[in-house]
Order: structure tokens, then C-alpha cells, then sequence
């Protein structure tokens, strides 16, 4: 199985593409890399180094990866942080390409815009590009509570809003839809949930919430759920394994009063979590 995965890339750390290419890979699924930027540290450090990429540079890599054949051996592809809407077409460029040579690929798209607390950190124009562009050309988006809000421009506050601004979500395109980081009204204030819509009722997911908000944990999810669902082909066991397996990372990472998270460390988390959350089904 090979997932061809277009996202940033740090080389201290673990956010975007080396947060979410080895646990993809210790799946047992094959990865092609392809980094939109390239930097010294996540910008969640207030400095960086290092380059973005332009559109250009992804779309060469992708043509190159095509000129192998390879793209007809494409399951699927991930998309996460975008540096600007010239990345963000070359990523629908490799999308379109990989529909081409095998008309069963799957497109994933992370939405990366924000979060709660830090708010919008993408360049102006990426919000819009992901409504009008990204989430539309998708099988399967992953947004958080707050890119939710932005890309259907909906509050989100209680179950009524979420199963509204869902449903807004998948009627841009998508027939999957998972939410991450969910704490609605009635969410204990020691949990935090993780809600997936296939088209029918939906499914959550409730983890003990952790003392800990790192970057590069929604590249990790994500990931973690598109691999499963391929292997598998059910949301409900992509849920569960992307659930379960963050957790254990998240715990372990607290555990050693880290900052960033130990993907590497915690790698058999990806494979057998050592601990499992019951999907809980809940009225359409």
C-alpha cells in the first residue's frame, strides 16, 4: 500500500510530514514524501529557519514521481499545512494526476488553518483555498473544532451545532469527516473527543484530555486514520486505532515532560496501542 503524502517538513521535531510519514510507515504502508516547506524547528517556537517551497517545486516532484509509473500504485493521498494557494494547487495537481492513473485513489486533506488558542496561523488566502478548493476535491478532510468553524462558517457549541456544521462539511464534498480536538458544552472539562461522519450516524471517540497542546499531533492523527481506513476500509476502525494510538503517544510524551512529541519513542503505539476507547454511536 503507498500513500503519497504533500506536507512541511522540520528537521528538529516532528510536525507535518515527520510527525506524520513514520507512523504511516511502521503501518506497514509505503510513503512518498513530498515537503512544501523546509525548516529547522515547527514555527510553534516563535524562530525558524529555512525555505517554502513554491507550487513549482511540489508540482516537479510529483511530475517526477509520475514519470516513474508510480502513480497508478497510488492508494491514496494526504495533504496537510499549505504554504500558500500556489502549493495548494499543486497538491490538486497531484490529486488529479493520481485520480488519472488509478481512478480508486483516495484524497485526504487536513485542513491546516488554526487552532483555539493560537488562532489563524496560515497566510491570507489559504482559509478560502481550502473551502472553495481543497475540501471539495476531497474523499476524506480532518479539520479540528476551530477549522470546522472556519470552513463552514458555523459556531460549534453543542451537539445540534456539530452534527450542523458536519453536515454543511460533507455537502462541499467529502464523505468522510473527522473532527478532532472536540470540547463542546457538554464535554467533561478532563476529555476531549474525536467525532467521524461516514454518511450515516456518527461515531465518537472520548480520550481523557491531557495536560499537553503540541504541535504536530493533528499531522499524527490524521495520518494515523487515513492509513487505517485504507487498510481496512472502516471509519469506525480508523476512529478507534487514530484515537487510541494518539493517546498513547500524547501519554507518553507527557509522561517524559517533553515538548515535542516522541514519535519515535512511542512508535509501537502506532501498531497495538496498549490502551483502547470504545466508539461510542450517537443519533444522527
Amino acid at each position: 500500500m503507498n500513500i503519497l503524502s504533500i506536507q512541511s517538513w522540520v528537521s528538529y521535531g516532528h510536525a507535518g510530514n515527520a510527525s506524520a510519514v513514520f507512523p504511516m510507515q511502521r503501518m506497514g504502508i509505503e510513503v512518498w514524501a513530498v515537503n512544501t516547506v523546509q525548516f529547522s524547528n515547527h514555527t510553534g517556537y516563535g524562530a525558524w529557519r529555512g525555505q517554502v517551497y513554491t507550487g513549482d517545486s511540489v508540482r516537479e516532484l510529483v511530475d517526477g514521481i509520475e514519470e516513474r509509473g508510480a502513480l497508478s500504485r497510488c492508494d491514496g493521498v494526504l495533504s496537510g499545512y499549505m504554504g500558500d494557494a500556489g502549493i495548494g494547487e499543486a497538491v490538486l495537481h497531484a490529486v488529479a494526476r493520481t485520480r488519472l492513473a488509478n481512478p480508486g485513489t483516495l484524497y485526504c486533506c487536513d485542513p491546516v488553518i488554526g487552532d483555539v488558542e493560537p488562532g489563524i496561523f496560515v497566510r491570507a488566502g489559504i482559509p478560502e483555498f481550502m473551502r472553495e478548493r481543497a475540501v471539495p476535491a476531497a474523499d476524506i478532510v480532518t479539520p479540528n473544532q476551530f477549522e470546522l468553524e472556519l470552513l463552514t462558517q458555523l459556531p460549534v457549541r453543542n451537539s445540534r451545532d456539530l452534527a450542523r456544521a458536519v453536515s454543511a462539511l460533507h455537502k462541499m464534498g467529502p464523505k468522510i469527516v473527522m473532527v478532532t480536538s472536540v470540547q463542546l458544552d457538554d464535554t467533561p472539562n478532563d476529555a476531549v473527543d474525536i467525532v467521524v461522519s461516514a454518511g450515516d450516524a456518527p461515531m465518537r471517540v472520548r480520550t481523557p484530555r491531557l495536560p499537553i497542546s503540541p504541535n504536530g499531533a493533528g499531522d499524527a492523527v490524521a495520518a494515523l486514520f487515513f492509513a487505517k481506513f485504507l487498510k481496512e476500509r472502516s471509519a469506525e476502525a480508523a476512529l478507534a486505532h487514530a484515537a487510541a494510538a494518539t493517546y498513547g503517544l500524547l501519554k507518553k510524551t507527557v509522561e517524559a515532560g517533553s515538548y515535542e512529541i516522541l514519535t519515535v519513542a512511542a512508535q509501537d503505539e502506532f501498531v497495538a496501542p496498549t490502551q483502547h476507547f470504545p466508539v461510542e454511536h450517537l443519533s444522527a
